[in-house]
């Protein structure tokens, strides 16, 4: 059951409240910094723990489990800092103004999904994850990633705009994702 591919899972859930902590105090660029750093590491452990699964074949229902979570828990944290950094002073929110819509979306998604989800597996109905999803969660991942990096290197626009125009788009892609999975969920309600 704690095979590697677990363990980097759960390394993920683990790694959480050490990218809030770096990411508690805008001002702090070195904290930014090394959340970066570290996001990045936890953004390769994601794709390793599918890889390394898949190619020694211990998939298992724990990291199935798993997974997503570590991933929707990861995402959450990080959106909720990045809005929230300077303690509601919009001038030290990474993201703040407009931008909070898509960081919205993004959460409201997360959530319905995950909910949708459990009450299509009551009903042994699976959703597969689609390409359009994938690319969903690379543009997330980048907006994220580069917002943090905006904030470890404030003097930068060009991380900063690439930040909000990722996020914005992996908006839009999380709307028609969330349509499709509600699309295939509505077919099972009475």
């Amino acid at each position: 059951m704690l095979t590697l591919p677990n363990l980097l899972t759960l390394s993920r859930i683990f790694a959480v409240p050490f990218l809030v902590f770096l990411l508690w105090y805008p001002q702090w660029q070195l904290g930014f910094a090394l959340a970066f750093a570290l996001y990045c590491v936890v953004g390769i452990t994601d794709y390793l723990d599918g890889y390394l699964a898949r190619a020694q074949g211990t998939v298992s229902k724990l990291g199935i489990f798993l997974d997503p979570i570590a991933d929707k828990i990861m995402v959450a944290a990080v959106i909720v800092m990045l809005l929230s950094t300077g303690a509601g002073v919009e001038q030290h929110a990474i993201v703040h103004g407009w931008h909070v819509i898509p960081a919205l979306i993004i959460l409201l998604r997360e959530i319905a999904v995950s909910g949708l989800r459990e009450f299509l597996a009551q009903l042994s109905v699976s959703v597969p994850v689609s390409r359009l999803a994938k690319w969903k969660t690379a543009f997330q991942m980048v907006a994220l990633g580069a917002l943090i990096l905006s904030g470890a290197v404030p003097g930068s626009p060009l991380i900063f705009t690439a930040g909000l125009a990722s996020l914005w788009a992996a908006a839009a892609l999380t709307l028609l994702t969330g349509w499709d999975y509600l699309r295939v969920g509505l077919r099972h309600m009475d």
